[in-house]
């Protein structure tokens, strides 16, 4: 490839010099050749003599031959050609495909001797073609002409065999026969290669038959093909799988519950295999069953099926699976041994544990159990009724009336049932409860004296004994002993740690049967020496004249005491414990105590009591009365007591008068379990000495005002009583006089709870739903309880709350309905809802909320900013808002509206001929423009002439040259057009002036210049 000018510019000459040259050339090469080799002669050349003139030829044509056998060859394929003429070894051979030369530098061809062999690789399509050859003679410049062609068909793709079988089963079972067909479609002289496996097998036909499969012949086969000398074999067929497989074996199932059966039972069998192209045949003890009344086939669910079993029946039952098609047989089925018993058994009940009688709580387990055969349904009896339960085994958790006799029988199936078992007695007693005592005379001990306890049960040795203090187990310890299965408990020292209250309980021996506990005991430990009380009865500080008092020594422990008796440190001459005033007087005041004493002379022991100041008084006391509640109203059926009190001494019996008539009660509380307005009165007490006649002054009287409980009323906080779902809704329930009452809802009657909806305040004295639904709709009422007294009100009147099914619709109406306004022009849009009330209004544009509010909003001069999507909302409610859906959205158009425009129609021509000016005022932008009239005005006021486009200024209608405007009226729309801007005609008259001045310098300069001219020529003549 030649890059620079230069030599671009050379070629041609060069080119025209060569075929000069060659022309040159070839005409020498004509003149000097050989006439012998020379198969023409030229006319121009005189012919020889006779006896030069040599002999002639034809040159021979070759022959070309395929050597190779096939002209319809695939890619890779070899090919060989032979050219040949007959008789002569004398030449070489070009060859020629298509009338193209055939290059030996191509890879894929090869020439062998001197060209006669040409052999070549087909390996793509472009070898396809018309191939010949010609002859050169190795010493003679003599070619011979074309040989006759042969046509080469390379294909495009390297051939793939079809592989076909004869039986297309996915199985194939030992013993049959199968035969392969391996084809290479569109070509010949193919031999075949079998692969089993991926291994060549024996076989060069296209069919390959094996005549008694076995299970060695399972696996892939698939083939190949080859032609030719050089081996050409094609792609691997597709493989194809033979599945060489033992018949299946049947599997034979019990499709009833049991193999061992009674006589009458069902019995049925299925046979099952993996292919419905099977037929099932039966055997009974290896012998095929025919069908008959009892013994029913079902050939196609492959069942057997007995309806009424006899021994007759009895035996090994297989089956076998047949395909008669293929004439394949399988191998027997699993076996089912089936035999039928001759009588019913009879049932027996054994029970665990085997104790008769057992305790209450005790459990019991009868078993029932049939020896013979399984799958039995058991039922129980007790005293030979049924009862429920159907196990095999029955536990009952003991009780009195658990006891009687047990007894069972069993079913199975449908038809087979035994008889009622032997029956077994059951008796059960109550557990006893074991007796504590103690073996000393007392209970309370001082440190380190010794106490023992005993234990028992009335009935049987086999308890073993627990022992519990203050509900606590106690085990043995150095200061506790426990005797042989703990009947007795003995504390050989005690202390204080072993006060308490002391109970035991038995458990029986081997089984898990408990006693309650005992009744308790306590025992009392001192931590120190006994205490001496001095006990006086009656117990009253101060004592009144004449009444009777008496005292008495108390000592801890109850016997082998001493007493002595002290007044003001003197002692008496009284030896037992207690000591007796019948009448006290003023020489009985002073304090009292005792002394006790027990034990042998040598070593006494003493405990001295505390000392008691009796006092005693001349005035009589006067009790008061207090009231529970103390409250100055207690309402109908709401209880109230009175205490009586005297407060001074004690030991006071009380009686009650009612407006002066005695009460019947000796109590000092005065109750009242449920008020009636009779109970209202004064009320009044008095008191004497419970254990002498000593009567207290009379108390002061107390009211007791009883009223009827008031009802409360309920109101609603919101403002509606019919909502929308998700509007909240607040009622009140209140009482008009007292603010201590708590209050429970009630919706349609029923008890209205908290819940994710509905709450309440403190006192529930507000209800309230946060998102309403029509669950929420119904009657309300509330009633009151008050907080610290349990007083419950009646019903309040019913508010009816209804909830709307969906949100209300609202309406958006714009007056006037125009879809196009002008700037200037004045809307209104009307926000309806047509259900409830307290709606408030928002309104949107395109999306956005304005600050207007009220149910209409007017524009009254339109902007073209105004143009937009226009939308109202309703809302309503204060803590919590309520939203409607929004309306529907109204589109306004705002369009610029079209101005006057004032036109000088007066021209700059005629401004030396006239003193007037006209104008003409138009609407340009209005489409309608030929529809308008005109308004003129002058300095902003109205001027009195016919509606007119064009109006004329004059110095008679305008002497100081004013400001014009003008504006255009019409009938449709837009009406009215806005006002032009203003024309200043002083400004235009002004101009005019200047023009006139302008144009008279310039007249008149060109005047004086032409003249100049003149007068310069007349002055310069020539000389």
């Amino acid at each position: 490839m030649l890059s620079d000018p230069t030599s671009r510019c050379v070629t041609p000459w060069k080119m025209s010099l060569i075929k000069i040259f060659s022309a040159i050339y070839f005409t020498a090469v004509c003149a000097a050749q050989d006439p012998r080799n020379v198969t023409g002669v030229s006319p121009t050349i005189p012919p020889p003599s006779p006896a030069a003139i040599p002999t002639v030829y034809d040159a021979p044509v070759p022959v070309l031959e395929i050597q190779s056998i096939f002209l319809d060859v695939f890619p890779s394929e070899k090919v060989e050609f032979s050219c040949s003429i007959a008789g002569s070894s004398d030449w070489t051979f070009t060859w020629s495909r298509d009338r193209q030369e055939v290059q030996e530098s191509d890879p894929n061809v090869s020439l062998f001797a001197e060209g006669s062999m040409l052999k070549l690789t087909a390996a793509t399509q472009t070898y396809s073609g018309s191939y010949n050859c010609k002859g050169h003679h190795k010493t003679k410049n003599v070619t011979t002409a074309a040989s006759n062609s042969l046509g080469l068909t390379v294909n495009a793709y390297t051939p793939k065999p079809t592989l076909s079988r004869t039986s297309n089963f996915n199985k194939m079972y030992p013993g049959e026969s199968i035969t392969f067909t391996c084809v290479v479609h569109g070509s010949s002289g193919w031999e075949y290669m079998w692969y089993h496996d991926g291994n060549l097998i024996q076989g060069k036909h296209s069919t390959y038959f094996i005549r008694s499969i076995d299970h060695s012949n399972s696996g892939q086969y698939h083939c190949k093909a080859t032609r030719g000398k050089a081996d050409f074999y094609t792609d691997k067929s597709p493989t194809t799988m033979l599945q060489v497989s033992d018949p299946p074996k049947p599997s034979l199932r019990l499709l009833t519950p049991w193999t061992n059966v009674f006589e009458n039972e069902t019995v049925g069998f299925s046979c099952d295999i993996d292919s419905s192209d099977w037929r099932i045949t039966w055997y009974q003890d290896q012998e095929q069953v025919l069908e008959d009344y009892v013994l029913v086939l079902d050939m196609e669910d492959s069942l057997l099926n007995i309806t009424e079993m006899t021994e007759e029946y009895q035996g090994i039952y297989a089956c076998r699976a047949q395909l008669e098609s293929r004439r394949v047989i399988s191998e027997f089925s699993n076996t089912i041994n089936i035999s039928v018993y001759e009588n019913l058994p009879k049932p027996t009940v054994t029970v665990t544990p085997g104790i008769n009688p057992m305790y209450v709580g005790e459990i019991v387990n009868f078993t029932c159990n049939v020896d013979v055969a399984s799958g039995w349904t058991y039922q129980w009896y007790k005293d030979g009724e049924l009862l429920p339960q159907s196990s095999k085994t029955k536990s009952i958790t003991l009780n009195l009336s658990a006891v009687g006799m047990y007894g069972c029988s069993a079913t199975r199936g449908e038809v087979t049932s035994t008889e009622i078992s032997e029956e077994i007695q059951q008796d059960v007693i109550e557990i006893p409860v074991p007796s504590l005592k103690a073996t000393e005379h007392w209970l309370d001990v001082f440190p380190g004296e010794s106490v023992q306890l005993s234990c028992l049960m009335d009935k049987e040795s086999d308890w073993i004994y627990t022992w519990y203090k203050d509900g606590k187990m106690i085990q043995a310890n150095n200061a506790i002993y426990l005797g042989l299965n703990g009947p007795t408990l003995t504390i050989k020292s005690a202390s204080a740690a072993h006060a308490g209250r002391y109970t035991c309980k038995g458990d029986l021996k081997d089984r898990p049967v408990s006693s309650r506990f005992s009744s308790g005991c306590n025992l009392t430990v001192y931590d120190s020496n006994p205490t001496v009380t001095l006990n006086q009865d009656p117990d009253y500080k101060v004592m009144f004249f004449g009444e009777s008092v008496s005292y008495s020594c108390h000592i801890d422990i109850s016997s082998g005491w001493e007493y002595l008796w002290y007044k003001d440190e003197v002692e008496l001459n009284i030896s037992e414990n207690k000591h007796m005033i019948a009448s006290v007087g003023t020489a009985n005041q002073g304090s009292y105590k005792c002394q006790a004493r027990r034990g042998t002379n040598q070593s006494p022991f003493f405990a001295t009591s505390r000392t008691k100041q009796l006092e005693v008084q001349e005035n009589k006391p006067k009790p008061s009365i207090t009231q529970q509640p103390d409250v100055d109203k207690v309402y109908v059926g709401e209880s109230v007591s009175m205490n009586c009190k005297v407060q001074v001494s004690s030991g006071w019996e009380y009686m009650w008068y009612k407006d002066g008539t005695q009460v019947s009660t000796n109590s000092s509380r005065l109750s009242i379990d449920a008020a009636y307005l009779t109970n209202s009165g004064t009320y009044t007490c008095m008191a004497r000495r419970n254990k002498n006649t000593f009567n207290t002054a009379v108390s002061d009287g107390r009211i007791l005002r009883i009223s009827e409980i008031p009802t409360p009323s309920i109101k609603l906080l919101t403002q509606w009583m019919d909502v929308f779902p998700t509007e909240s809704v607040k009622l009140h329930c209140g009482m008009s006089d007292i603010s201590e009452w708590t209050y429970i809802w009630n919706k349609d009657g029923q008890k209205v709870q908290a819940s994710n909806a509905v709450s309440f305040d403190s006192d529930a004295t507000t209800l309230s739903i946060q998102s309403a639904s029509s669950f929420h709709r119904g009657k309300y009422s509330c009633s009151g309880k008050l907080k610290s007294r349990s007083v419950t009100s009646g019903l309040s009147s019913v508010l009816l709350l209804h909830v709307h099914g969906s949100k209300p619709r609202v309406t958006l109406i714009q007056e006037p309905g125009h879809d196009v306004m002008h700037t200037g022009d004045s809307v209104s849009f009307g926000c309806h809802i047509n259900i409830s009330t307290g709606w408030e209004y928002l309104w949107y544009k395109d999306d956005n909320q304005l600050v207007e509010s009220g149910n209409n909003y007017t524009i009254t001069s339109l902007l073209t900013k105004d143009s937009g999507s226009y939308k109202c909302q309703t809302k309503r409610g204060m803590s919590t808002v309520f939203y409607s859906d929004q309306s529907q959205t109204a589109r306004l158009n705002v369009e610029e509206r079209p101005k006057a425009d004032i036109i000088l129609m007066t021209g700059w021509s005629e401004a030396f001929s006239t003193d007037s000016l006209v104008l003409s005022c138009s609407v340009p932008e209005s489409q309608f423009s030929w529809n308008w009239n005109y308004t003129w005005f002058k300095e902003d006021d109205i001027i009195d002439v016919p509606s007119s486009e064009k109006y004329t200024v004059t110095p008679q209608n305008d002497p100081d040259q004013s400001m014009y405007t003008c504006k255009g009226i019409r009938h449709g729309r837009p009406s009215y057009s806005k006002i032009s801007e203003q024309f200043k005609t002083k400004n235009l008259l002004l101009k005019r002036r200047v023009l006139l001045s302008i144009s008279g310098c310039i007249f008149f300069g060109i005047i004086l210049v032409f003249l100049g001219c003149i007068i310069l020529r007349v002055v310069r003549k020539p000389d």
